[in-house]
């Protein structure tokens, strides 16, 4: 038997209109395409890992999906809703299933609550009705579970270090139970020992409660070891989707090839021996992008073919966004150091 999705994105697109303060009231506003035509199913209980340089839209996709900022396309809620379609209203009964941890783990808590009165928010607004008493005794419960200490519960979010504040955002997160977790970002402000437990917690509560996870990164390390998919992001296309196996052990795309590469290697000989591809310039910027294949200005394979046509994401199981898929070449590496 065939499990529907939890989640399906079609065609999502988020644009941006801007304008410069010199601008006239009659001046047309400039559009920032941040997410362009984004496609992906999100199975239930699946980790989805979502890559990418800074500027690349994950952030942006993220709060998309749950109406924090506007965006046109398909985000279809179990087979029925479309949850773009929602007014704001609407959306109210389903943010209790989606949930999000942000980046800042103290900037993301009210400074003027109590740990106990941040947790127990969700459950106020999305559970009326329930007791106080039933309340606290969730609150203890989902602090015990997240590695914090109970007796806490009075204690406000400078109290605590980044590590805790992180664990403080994932059990306001999950007192209510969602059945998708959104993070973004979530370890980035924290050191790496920290970053290890916060995500070990993270894979440990998903195997508890069956959760299903959007995870967004820009380490690569990071997102290997917690997702089942991963899906590389490039101003706001995608440029490869596959299992976490098939893109870590055999990249198609010259951008998922190269941001790899730039993974540290623990084994000292294995890093020396590793081939590191480079990637030329910055990112454009996403006002004027590159036409056809937005990475050809940075890819050591673009021909022009590259300049004039956009690369259709297509494949079974391993979807790749590039006319010239495959393994990178040394003299192709050589060119693009060169």
């Amino acid at each position: 038997m065939t499990t529907a999705p939890l989640l399906e994105a079609r065609d999502l697109r988020v644009a941006f209109h801007l304008r410069r303060a010199s601008d006239m009231p009659w001046t047309k506003p400039t559009l920032l395409h941040a997410v362009n035509g984004v496609n992906f199913d999100l199975m239930p209980g699946e980790t989805l890992g979502i890559v990418g340089e800074s500027g690349s839209g994950k952030s942006t996709l993220a709060r998309a999906l749950i109406q924090m900022v506007p965006a046109t396309g398909k985000a279809i809620w179990q087979g029925k809703t479309d949850l773009l379609a929602l007014s704001s209203r609407e959306m109210l009964k389903y943010r209790a299933d989606i949930q999000m941890v942000f980046q800042d783990p103290l900037a993301s808590l009210n400074p003027r609550m109590t740990v106990g009165q941040i947790i127990a928010e969700p459950l106020k607004t999305h559970r009326k009705g329930i007791k106080p008493a039933e309340v606290k005794d969730r609150v203890k419960a989902m602090m015990d579970r997240v590695g914090l200490l109970p007796n806490q519960i009075n204690r406000y979010p400078h109290e605590f270090s980044g590590g805790q504040c992180q664990r403080i955002g994932i059990a306001r997160a999950l007192i209510v139970e969602p059945k998708l977790l959104i993070c973004d970002e979530p370890v980035s402000a924290l050191d790496v020992s920290i970053q290890a437990q916060v995500i070990n917690l993270l894979a440990e509560l998903q195997r508890d409660l069956g959760l299903a996870m959007i995870f967004i990164a820009h380490d690569l390390s990071v997102v290997k070891h917690i997702s089942d998919r991963v899906m590389v992001l490039y101003l706001g296309r995608t440029m490869e989707l596959a299992s976490s196996h098939d893109l870590y052990s055999a990249p198609q795309h010259p951008y998922t090839q190269a941001l790899l590469s730039a993974v540290p290697i623990p084994d000292p000989q294995a890093e020396r021996a590793k081939v590191v591809i480079p990637l030329a310039g910055d990112l454009p910027s996403p006002l004027k992008p590159p036409s056809g294949c937005v990475f050809r200005t940075r890819c050591p394979r673009a021909v022009d073919r590259c300049t004039n046509e956009v690369p259709v994401l297509q494949g079974n199981g391993h979807a790749v966004a590039c006319h010239f898929p495959g393994t990178l070449q040394l003299a192709e590496i050589a060119r693009a150091t060169a």
